[in-house]
């Protein structure tokens, strides 16, 4: 089984980060990811792409433990390609943020106890077994072939560990004390255990891949969105030079006015020059002051459909996480009340609230992109245990679904077509499980072409047969 000519073309990129004999691995891993209907299991993949009888089972497994190639590396080509083909010019936006796999077993590498948004409330903060990671992506708005939708691209991924592997049974009595007990008990145990030199925290991994990425492109402005588990000091006050952060300020959060300029003791030197301004008010006592009126914004895009009323700030200091940074924060009020009032910060001091608020509402596409992953190419299926397996099986998820996306700009759009459904007859805007439905299809073709059909009933089942393939996943 092969993949299109085109599709084989992209990932001929990545051939210089593999010796000669692993590329073609490569190739036939991929092809069987894309392929399958089943788990995405190592001998699921090279049975889907009719490799069974291409060496031996154990070459495939080596791959992913033992070939000598870099995620890193790889990441490098990905974003390489992104960055060339989808945006040639101007600022590039990013998000960054993390996910959970739900894994089973002890003896995997890298899992522990993660909190779960699924399954958890506000009231109630639930865990679950598995492996969390921290994924790096590049927004693509508006392609032509999708108008008025954000995609996410994964470039970067980074597996995030605790600290010193929480059990499952630790987790659970944790999980049945209060949000004070348990903070406390947090603080009791992290002084008790030394300190790990090789623990990496998700901030600290978010760094990492933003640093990346900046080096990789330094003549490129980045403009990276994240939620507030990605706007404290560990992040905001590591940013390369050509990187800009948008992110929540806390609801109690202070902020200061610029600090002034120092003053004249009375022997004429110079006093100690102050960090930070004055204390501004806070969210609460900012959105009810009567002296500074609401402006009011309406949304009608992707992440964000609503009126809302705003103020903002130039030039503030968000001390406790930005230092002496400058930066410009937006207030939000929901003219209808169907959201809180939140604040965000933004290090780009020429943006407008419109710009900085339409740029984060893009960071949704994020979370629809870890649903496609896990959803139609089995983020989640891999069954490795070992540390460079586990490290480098996963993320191959995400490399297909950018690798998907960007298939589709350069040829796939001219070839797709939207099953008959009476109930939605005005859908022109593909959705990922179209583009990976189109990929499919051309895929099946290109194989079936070599069938001989010789009459129009056998090329009709055939057509049939190829739809059925292409639809199943």
């Amino acid at each position: 089984m092969e993949v299109t000519p085109a599709f084989h073309e992209l990932l001929c990129a990545f051939q210089p980060i593999f010796t000669q004999p692993t590329f073609p691995v490569f190739v036939r891993m991929m092809t069987g990811w894309l392929l399958s209907h089943r788990r995405r299991f190592v001998t699921d993949l090279i049975w889907s792409s009719d490799s069974v009888r291409e060496g031996h089972f154990s070459k495939y497994h080596r791959f992913f433990s033992q070939a000598s190639w870099e995620l890193d590396t790889m990441s490098r080509t990905l974003a390489w390609l992104i960055v060339t083909v989808l945006m040639p010019t101007g600022v590039i936006e990013a998000a960054v943020d993390d996910t959970l796999c739900r894994k089973r077993g002890l003896t995997v590498y890298g899992t522990g106890m993660h909190h779960d948004p699924l399954i958890s409330s506000r009231a109630k903060p639930l865990t679950s077994w598995g492996h969390d990671w921290v994924v790096l992506t590049l927004i693509l708005r508006n392609p032509f072939w999708s108008k008025g939708k954000v995609w996410s691209l994964p470039v970067v991924f980074c597996l995030y560990r605790n600290r010193q592997g929480v059990t499952k049974g630790k987790a659970k009595a944790l999980a049945k004390l209060s949000k004070k007990e348990r903070a406390k008990r947090k603080r009791e145990e992290a002084k008790k255990r030394a300190a790990d030199p090789d623990h990496r925290t998700r901030p600290q991994l978010a760094i990492k891949a933003i640093s990346l990425i900046a080096s990789w492109f330094p003549e490129r402005q980045f403009v990276v969105t994240g939620d507030s588990a990605y706007g404290g000091r560990s992040v905001l006050s590591k940013l390369p030079p050509n990187v800009d952060l948008i992110s929540h300020v806390h609801a109690e959060g202070a902020l200061y006015q610029p600090p002034p300029e120092p003053v004249p003791t009375k022997k004429g030197q110079p006093g100690r020059p102050r960090k930070k301004g004055a204390r501004l008010p806070g969210m609460k006592a900012w959105a009810d002051d009567p002296t500074q009126p609401w402006d009011t914004l309406t949304f009608d895009e992707y992440g964000l459909h609503a009126t809302l009323q705003v103020k903002f700030r130039k030039n503030v200091l968000y001390y406790k996480s930005g230092g002496q940074r400058l930066l410009n924060v937006v207030l939000t009020r929901d003219a209808v009340g169907q959201r809180p009032d939140q604040m965000f910060y933004c290090t780009r001091l020429d943006w407008t609230p419109r710009q900085i608020l339409s740029c984060y509402a893009g960071r949704w596409s994020i979370e629809v992109c870890f649903e496609n992953a896990k959803q139609l190419l089995g983020f989640e299926d891999p069954a490795n245990r070992t540390q460079k397996a586990v490290e480098r099986t996963a993320p191959m998820a995400l490399v297909l679904t950018s690798l998907g996306i960007l298939w589709f700009h350069k040829e796939g759009h001219a070839k797709v077509h939207f099953p008959e459904r009476p109930w939605y007859p005005h859908k022109t805007t593909p959705s990922f499980a179209d583009i990976l439905c189109t990929l499919r299809r051309e895929c099946f073709l290109g194989w079936f072409s070599r069938v001989p059909c010789r009459s129009e009933r056998v090329k009709t089942e055939v057509a049939q047969l190829v739809e059925l393939l292409s639809l199943s996943g």
